[in-house]
């Protein structure tokens, strides 16, 4: 492997192993990250000879021994060689080494050592700005900022994060020009009216990742119209920007765009001038009363007319078994050109996902909101029923751990709901390695919690409750913070207070999250979605789907278990993280709560706002506060991007599931 630059395999389960030799091979590597899996030995002279574009060895937690040498020949990038909590026992280290050694917690320093290796120095707050060189500008005003042409403008902002940079170092300047350099000539190559860009403030946050602030510069004007927001937004949303390899894979979260071409243009202009607009608007708006008192009666009937035409529902047919007009409370009503524009065409360059009810779209809106577009198939009234349901649920539900509405359309025979852009796509993703996302035990507990939470809140806060109907792995969508966020309401039913204790019903759902109980008598209550969540309670535990080869989840863990023996004697079940890092009695915790979910009888299962209680309890006794935020973004990914693999690109996703036949199902 002699590209290989960046390897990072911390936090296995390996058997133990001396040092491997093919540290020593690989010739382009720049970070080696290897904590917590076992190794031992000495680290020998050659890995730090050999190796000319070394920058990081990071073997915390390990049992490497020995004398540790770095040789006189290392490379000339080598900056950190962090080996805390491991068994060395000394050190040749020669006076001009000008490289962060970091020994804490090994015996050289345990055992009243002083040096500079046996603390932990905080790193200097290295940072990169593009200049703005040779230039002597006038004022700016508080918003505005200078671009590197030395020009006061209101730029475009956000954040690029890349997942696998190659690099540990950030003082290198000509590594961040050369991105900027790519970045101008991908704004230019499709002719976006961009004058410049600047690259600030590079930082690792809590995952590993290379987060740099980004600022876009307007041409020939001080403000982007419209169509420069969307553009610029497509082009690093969309990947049509492909960053220096050293890089890796990115994405980009941009910031609302409070500013457009002409919104402030009067600001300059001379107080004459603005004297005579003020004056002739006070005299055109005198008109317009006078206007508005003679006309009052006609405007008023031209008002409802109008009213009529833009009612978004006007063509809505009830009699296709999609019930009556859907009654909305603030879903915001986007037009099928607005919609079409932030998608570019509805291109398959921005499909990210589809399936048996259409396609989802990823589209950026003039403000500069990333967005998710789920569209029907066009011309078809196929899920007209589940579009009015979502729509008329979502609109009025409104909970960080609840998937958010922006707005939906309903024109040209097309049915399309506009929600909230989730980075990360479903728990399904991640639990099956789909995303690279690695799901430690802390996280798990946090996304169940939120799901709960989430769950809880459409039961007992929502007006009327909401019982979602198909709680499920694919229907949970994680953010960039790993916040989990209950997504597809396409079967849900609202409740009154006469209908909350059953309410007969054709049975829908989805196989093996499906209440047995609702099956065989047609009623549903809201202890059927405890039963779903039991259900993913146990794909949380176990990162297995609720029935593989035939064989039902529940059954297997029940037939499985000892409650006299270590984690109920589930190793062999678990998810192999799950197993070898937490604390067993908060599985066994999570197991028993789990399983009181999915007892047979509803009667016996607990409601929603029992199994937020129970899951904090748990994340308690595993040492987490259960009122904390979640992780600042999202988890290490264990390889590259895989180009077309996006989170979303399942065709299980954002597919509404659909009524089951009797015959489809044989409760066990």
């Amino acid at each position: 492997m002699s590209s290989l630059n960046y390897v990072d395999m911390s936090n296995n389960s390996f058997n133990a192993t001396d040092v491997p030799q093919w540290f020593s091979s690989l010739e382009s590597l720049t970070s080696l990250i290897m904590e917590g899996t076992q190794i031992q030995g000495q680290l020998p002279v050659s890995m730090f000879n050999n190796l000319v574009q070394l920058q990081t060895v990071a073997l915390k937690n390990n049992r490497v021994n020995g004398t540790l040498n770095i040789g006189s020949a290392f490379s000339t990038q080598l900056q950190l060689v962090d080996l805390q909590n491991n068994r060395v026992d000394a050190i040749t280290r020669r006076a001009n080494h000008d490289v962060q050694i970091i020994l804490v917690g090994n015996p050289i320093c345990t055992e009243g050592g002083t040096e500079d290796y046996c603390s932990i120095r905080q790193p200097s707050n290295s940072s990169y700005s593009t200049p703005a060189e040779n230039c002597t500008p006038g004022p700016c005003s508080s918003d505005k900022i200078l671009s590197p042409t030395c020009k006061c403008a209101y730029p475009y902002t956000g954040t690029l994060n890349f997942r696998a940079p190659s690099f540990s170092t950030f003082g290198n300047s000509s590594i961040f020009v050369s991105l900027q350099n790519e970045l101008m000539k991908s704004f230019r190559s499709l002719s976006l009216a961009v004058d410049s860009v600047s690259l600030n403030n590079p930082t690792r946050n809590i995952d590993n990742y290379l987060v740099l602030n980004l600022q876009v510069f307007p041409s020939g004007q001080d403000y982007f119209n419209h169509s420069g927001i969307s553009g610029i937004g497509f082009m690093l949303s969309n990947q049509t920007f492909k960053p220096p390899t050293n890089f890796g894979p990115f994405y980009f979260i941009g910031n609302s765009y409070a500013y457009f071409a002409g919104m402030n243009g009067g600001a300059h202009k001379s107080s004459t001038k603005i004297i005579i607009v003020a004056a002739v608007g006070g005299a055109v708006l005198f008109l317009l009363l006078l206007l508005a008192g003679v006309y009052a009666y006609r405007q008023k009937g031209r008002a409802e007319r109008a009213k009529k035409n833009n009612d978004p529902f006007a063509s809505w047919d009830p009699n296709t078994n999609s019930g009556a007009v859907p009654q909305l409370k603030g879903a915001k009503c986007f037009s099928f050109e607005e919609l079409k524009k932030c998608t570019n065409n509805f291109s398959d360059a921005n499909a990210i996902g589809s399936g048996g009810y259409g396609k989802v779209y990823k589209g950026t809106l003039s403000n500069g909101q990333l967005v998710a577009i789920k569209r029907a198939q066009q011309g078809s009234m196929q899920g007209g029923l589940e579009f009015k349901t979502e729509i008329e649920l979502l609109s009025r539900v409104h909970h960080k751990n609840v998937v958010s509405l922006v707005g939906f359309c309903f024109e040209h025979g097309d049915q399309m709901l506009v929600y909230e852009y989730i980075a990360n796509g479903t728990l399904k993703d991640s639990l099956s390695g789909r995303t690279g996302i690695r799901l430690d035990w802390m996280r798990r507990l946090r996304i169940a919690v939120g799901a709960a939470r989430g769950l809880q809140y459409l039961h007992d806060l929502a007006d009327p409750p909401i019982i979602h109907r198909d709680i499920k792995s694919t229907n949970v969508l994680l953010d960039e913070r790993l916040t989990a966020k209950v997504a597809d309401f396409g079967l849900s039913k609202p409740m009154g207070d006469a209908e909350k204790t059953h309410i007969t019903t054709q049975v829908k759902g989805t196989m093996g999250y499906l209440d047995p109980e609702y099956y065989m008598t047609n009623q549903l209550n809201e202890k059927s979605d405890v039963y779903s969540f039991g259900i993913m309670l146990l794909e949380l535990l176990t990162s297995r789907s609720p029935i593989e080869k035939g064989k039902h989840i529940v059954r297997e863990l029940r037939q499985a278990m000892d409650k006299t023996m270590d984690m109920y004697n589930l190793q062999g079940i678990l998810d192999p993280i799950v197993a070898s890092n937490a604390a067993p009695k908060s599985v066994e915790k999570l197991v028993d709560l789990a399983l009181r979910c999915v007892q047979e009888a509803g009667s016996d299962r607990p409601y929603m706002s029992e199994v937020v209680k129970g899951i904090e309890n748990v994340m308690e006794l595993a040492g987490l506060n259960p009122n904390a935020e979640s992780a600042t973004n999202s988890a290490n990914y264990e390889g590259v991007n895989k180009g077309s693999d996006h989170p979303y690109n399942s065709e299980s996703n954002f597919e509404y599931s659909a009524a089951y036949p009797s015959s489809t199902l044989e409760p066990k």
